[in-house]
Order: C-alpha cells, then sequence, then structure tokens
C-alpha cells in the first residue's frame, strides 16, 4: 500500500514538475541526475584524467609547471556537452553545475594521478559577472567533485582583480595578452605547503588557467595541477 502510494506521488509530481533528459528528452531517468543512461554512456569521454601527457598537459609545457592536467569530456559546437555547460552558465541551471563535478569527481577517484590533491580552488570570476550571474559555475563544479571525490574547497585563495569580457570570440593571442594581470593571489597561506587542484568548466587556449595558476604558485612551497569538465576541440 505504502509502495503504491510511493508511486502515486512520484507519478503526480513528474506531471507537475517535469524531469526530463536534457539529451534526449526522455522521462527515464534518476531524479538526482540530468540525463538518463544511455546519454550517460554516450558522453564524449577523453580519458585524459587517467592519462599522463594528455593534450591539456600539453598545452601546458614550458608556461606552467603543473603535476597533471585534465579535461573529463571533449566539448563539441552543439554537441551534448556544450548543451550542459550553456545551462550551467547561461540558464542559471546551478545544480547542472553540481551534477558535472560529480561525473568528474567519479573520474578522479577511479585514478591516482592526482591522489596527493589538498585542496580545490575554483578559477574566479571577477566579482562583477558574479554578481551579474549570481554564482561562481566552477565553485558548484568543486561541490559536485567534492561530493564523490572528497577534497577541501577553498574559494579565497585568488581574486579576479580586472573585469574581462568572454574570450568567446577572441583570437588565441588576444586572449593570452587579455589575461595580463587579471588574477591577484589573496590567501596564500590557505594553500601554502599543499597540492592544489585548479577547476574550471572548459578548456579552451588555457590563458585564463595558465594566469590564475601562475598566482597560486607564488604561495610559498605549492604544487599545482589543473582539472575541467570538458576540452574544447
Amino acid at each position: 500500500m505504502i509502495s503504491l502510494l510511493k508511486s502515486y506521488i512520484n507519478s503526480f509530481s513528474h506531471l507537475i514538475y517535469p524531469h526530463n533528459c536534457e539529451g534526449c528528452g526522455t522521462d527515464v531517468l534518476n531524479d538526482d541526475s540530468y540525463l538518463c543512461a544511455k546519454c550517460l554512456h554516450d558522453l564524449p569521454i577523453t580519458g585524459f584524467v587517467a592519462t599522463a601527457n594528455n593534450p591539456v598537459e600539453q598545452s601546458f609545457y614550458g608556461k606552467l609547471q603543473v603535476e597533471a592536467a585534465a579535461s573529463g569530456f571533449y566539448f563539441h559546437k552543439d554537441g551534448l556537452v556544450q548543451h550542459l555547460v550553456t545551462q550551467l552558465k547561461y540558464k542559471n541551471h546551478q545544480e547542472m553545475g553540481v551534477f558535472l563535478g560529480k561525473l568528474i569527481g567519479h573520474q578522479l577517484s577511479a585514478t591516482d594521478r592526482f591522489d596527493s590533491v589538498d585542496v580545490l580552488v575554483p578559477l574566479p570570476l571577477n566579482h562583477r559577472k558574479e554578481d551579474k550571474r549570481g554564482y561562481n559555475q566552477a565553485t558548484l563544479i568543486c561541490e559536485g567533485i567534492s561530493q564523490t571525490w572528497p577534497k577541501l574547497i577553498c574559494t579565497d585563495v585568488v581574486k579576479r582583480t580586472i573585469f574581462t569580457e568572454s574570450q568567446t570570440s577572441k583570437t588565441r593571442i588576444d586572449r593570452w595578452q587579455n589575461m595580463e594581470g587579471v588574477f591577484e593571489l589573496s590567501n596564500a597561506n590557505s594553500i601554502a605547503g599543499k597540492h592544489v587542484l585548479l577547476v574550471d568548466d572548459v578548456t579552451t587556449t588555457g590563458a585564463t588557467l595558465e594566469a590564475c595558476g601562475c598566482e597560486i604558485l607564488k604561495a610559498p612551497n605549492t604544487t599545482l595541477s589543473i582539472v575541467t569538465v570538458a576540452f574544447a576541440i
């Protein structure tokens, strides 16, 4: 009787608050997921998290000293991963950040390449942009990661002191030049002597991550790794 009542309540709830897969639209999915089993299976996993000398790590060679770097999924134009990231960044879908973070956390927990990480640091937004959006998507991703791969989160390590427009339409050279002097180390004591994992949503040229990573490495005896949800190709 109780199970039947719960079934009726769940069915009624789905009528009032539909819960559909962000990939194919089916309503056959877990309540705590935004993708059905098939769409989860079809996500374009890079394999970089478990692989040394991957393209993300290579992008920092000679520019930034990182212990390890990776992105969880390939970011294709008009693909599912782009849709999920767009929902997070521009559609106020904050729970999507936690969901994506959980997926990355599962990947991190399945390899020993990042085992020595002590703390997660979300790439900061300028306060103007964060106030306008209402949240920092990288912080939400960190929250998701920590739920499946328990690590401390520090959000006050680095400040973004200069407001920059979206990098999307800029050339590679413009992106690098646009990052000069943007970040400032604000709490070196919180990461001194620790292995920091810098977290963001998408790796493109790596200019923003490099600029922020350089500030993090100013803290004494600090080492750095980087992970993002997606890798733009």
